[in-house]
């Protein structure tokens, strides 16, 4: 049972972190932070929270369970606001896409990595963003990564894991590096490609005509475009380093791609279809999707 949840940033992500613990009544407390009026006084009409503050250090103070659910590029911030104001039992913990700069943040408010953070990732959400998009099953039957450190504490990371066990998710842990580079290349590259044809696509002097007979194909491959501009800046920012490998790598297959078009090599582009096809029947067969 969490006493006091205090959740930094009350939309998609944390809002329905709070909804899905009620509903399993594993929370007894919700104090909602962020700096959108209107969007927190709907999440307390929605009953996602009980109260809410614009202050960090206020509603960290007495909260034994505390969630990031803000922006990568907001994360330091958010540290040096509840740095000092945190119970001596409260736990730590994030939601964000890259861990490796949520890491070197920490370091550099705490002068160190503090053992009572444990970083983490939920792989759910959808394009759409603030409270109302909040709904308690997001995370049922999705996989969670934390990625603690030599640092945190075991208990620490073991009350995290049952946090998010009680929202219906399925726990995993690795490392903060492998977690950056595996998200780099099933995450990150294809929202950067969804983003980048439609932009392409826009341009282009028929656009109007594109987007009115885009079949379904397109409107499922770029539904993602429509995530939030921010987070996803902060998010390419932050792990740079690995989405610019991953993208470089794209590129050049592309650019192969593209070779055995101009060469008529038929061949080729069946041998390259098949073997996506195939890659991806196996990752559909092997992965649990919600009812």
């Amino acid at each position: 049972m969490i006493e006091k949840l205090a959740i930094i940033g009350v939309g998609l992500i944390g809002g329905s972190v709070a909804m899905a613990l009620r509903e399993e009544g594993k929370v007894k407390e919700v104090v909602g932070c962020g700096r959108g009026e209107a969007n927190l006084q709907k999440a307390q009409q929605l009953g996602v929270i009980d109260h809410y503050t614009h202050d960090v250090a206020q509603a960290v103070q007495g909260a034994d369970m505390v969630l990031l659910a803000v922006p990568l590029g907001a994360i330091r911030d958010t540290f040096e606001k509840m740095k000092g104001q945190l119970a001596d039992h409260a736990v730590v913990t994030d939601a964000g896409s890259v861990k490796g700069s949520v890491v070197r943040d920490a370091e550099a408010v705490f002068q160190g990595v503090p053992d009572f953070l444990v970083p983490g990732h939920p792989i759910a959400g959808t394009e759409r963003s603030g409270v109302e998009a909040a709904f308690a099953e997001l995370y049922r039957n999705r996989r969670v990564i934390l990625t603690p450190l030599a640092e945190t504490r075991a208990d620490a990371v073991q009350r995290v894991e049952q946090m998010w066990l009680d929202c219906g998710a399925e726990v995993s842990s690795m490392s903060v590096d492998h977690h950056d580079e595996v998200l780099a290349a099933t995450s990150h590259l294809p929202h950067m490609l969804a983003y980048s044809l439609v932009d392409s696509l826009s341009r282009l002097k028929e656009n109007d005509e594109i987007f009115r007979f885009a079949a379904g194909g397109f409107r499922d491959f770029t539904r993602i475009a429509s995530s939030n501009p921010v987070m996803w800046r902060d998010i390419c920012i932050a792990n740079q380093q690995a989405l610019g490998g991953m993208l470089t790598r794209f590129a050049d297959e592309l650019h192969d791609l593209a070779a055995l078009l101009e060469q008529g090599d038929a061949d080729g582009l069946l041998s390259l279809f098949e073997s996506a096809k195939q890659a991806r029947d196996r990752y559909v067969d092997g992965v649990k999707h919600p009812e």
